[in-house]
C-alpha cells in the first residue's frame, strides 16, 4: 500500500488529477497538503484525494505548522507526518504538482525489498546521479555542490551489488531537475529513458535526491523532511541528513516515470534561493551533515526539533 504526499497552491493540474485517478484504482491514499492560497473546496470536492485544510493543520499540527510558516512548499511535512500516523501504508511517495506521472507510475516499486542494481563511483566525494548520463558533460543534479563541477566527469561503472532499498528516487523527462545556474545557461529537454542498461543505479557515495517524485520506506520518515528556511535545499539537505541514518546506497536511482512539464518560475529568484546551498553544502557534507553545525539557520534546526518529535508522540 501506497500514501502520496504533495503540497500545491495551484486548481487542481493534470499531475495532480492523475494522481488522484492513480489513487483511486489502486486503492492508494493522496494527501494533499493545504496552504493559504489554495483552493481548499475543489481539492476538498476531487474524487481520490485526502485534503488536509489549513485550519485542520492548525487545529492538530500547530506546534509543526507555525514552525515551517504560511506559503511554503514544505508544508507537505505535515504531510509526511499525517501519512505516517494515520496509515500503516509501508511506502510514502513525495511528489510535485507538475510532475506528470506516466501511465505505469508506482508499478515498479523497490522499495523495501534486496535487489542487484548498477553501482557508480564519481571523481569527488560527493556523487553526482546525473553523471552516469549521457547529460553529463551539461547538467548536474540540483544540489550538487557547485565546488565539484568543474571537476565532474562520467561516473565509473562497478561490479553490481545487492542493496535493501530504503529510497527510490525515480527521474524525470522534460525538464530535469538542475540547479538555476545550469537551467539559465543549459536549458535541456531530457530523456533519460533513451538510455538503455542504466536504470536502477545508485553509489556508495553520499548524493542528492530530491522530493519530486520519490519514494521512502516508513521506516525512514521519522529521519527525513524538507527543511524549512534554507531556500532551494529543503529536500536536498534534507536527502544528505538521512543518508547519515541509512547507507547512501541504500537510495536507488530508476527510470523517469513521469514528464516534468514545470511550472513558470522566475529563475533568478530560484537562483537567489540557491545560493546558500553554493556557499555552504560541501562543507556541511564533509563535516557528516549535523544538524548543530553553524551552517544551519536556527529557525530550521527549531523546526527539525519539533518534527522528529512528532514521530514519539
Amino acid at each position: 500500500m501506497l500514501s502520496i504526499v504533495t503540497t500545491t497552491i495551484n486548481e487542481p493540474t493534470e499531475a495532480t488529477k492523475r494522481y488522484a485517478k492513480l489513487a483511486l484504482n489502486n486503492d492508494w491514499t493522496f494527501y494533499v497538503v493545504g496552504d493559504t492560497k489554495t483552493p481548499h473546496k475543489l481539492y476538498e470536492d476531487m474524487a481520490g484525494v485526502s485534503y488536509l485544510h489549513p485550519d485542520y493543520q492548525e487545529k492538530k499540527y500547530k506546534e509543526l505548522s507555525d514552525s515551517i510558516g504560511w506559503r511554503s512548499i514544505q508544508r507537505r511535512n505535515i504531510g509526511f507526518v499525517e501519512a505516517y500516523k494515520e496509515s500503516n501504508n509501508k511506502i510514502i511517495a513525495t511528489i510535485d504538482d507538475d510532475n506528470i506521472p506516466y501511465d505505469d507510475w508506482g508499478s515498479d516499486i523497490k522499495v523495501n525489498t534486496k535487489i542487484n542494481v548498477n553501482h557508480y563511483r564519481g571523481n569527488t566525494y560527493v556523487f553526482d546521479p546525473i553523471s552516469p548520463t549521457s547529460y553529463h558533460d551539461k547538467i548536474w543534479h540540483r544540489g550538487f555542490p557547485l565546488d565539484y563541477v568543474p571537476e565532474r566527469k562520467k561516473a565509473q561503472l562497478l561490479q553490481d551489488k545487492e542493496v535493501e532499498v530504503k529510497v527510490q528516487a525515480d527521474f524525470w523527462n522534460g525538464d530535469p531537475d538542475i540547479d538555476a545556474m545550469a537551467r539559465l545557461t543549459v536549458k535541456p529537454y531530457c530523456d533519460f529513458n533513451s538510455e538503455k542498461g542504466l536504470f536502477p543505479f545508485t553509489s556508495e557515495n553520499i548524493h542528492p535526491f530530491n522530493s519530486q517524485n520519490t519514494f521512502l520506506s516508513r521506516d525512514v520518515i521519522p529521519h527525513y523532511a524538507v527543511w524549512p528556511h534554507v531556500g532551494r535545499m529543503d529536500d536536498i539537505w534534507g536527502g544528505y541528513y538521512l543518508q547519515t541514518k541509512i547507507k547512501p546506497n541504500q537510495v536507488i536511482f530508476d527510470k523517469a516515470s513521469v514528464y516534468q512539464n514545470r511550472n513558470e518560475q522566475d529563475l533568478i529568484t530560484n537562483l537567489e534561493k540557491e545560493i546558500i546551498g553554493y556557499r555552504n553544502t560541501l562543507s556541511w557534507v564533509l563535516n557528516c551533515c549535523t544538524i548543530n553545525s553553524d551552517l544551519i539557520p536556527d529557525e530550521t534546526k527549531k523546526f527539525l526539533d519539533i518534527y522528529f518529535n512528532e514521530f514519539n508522540k
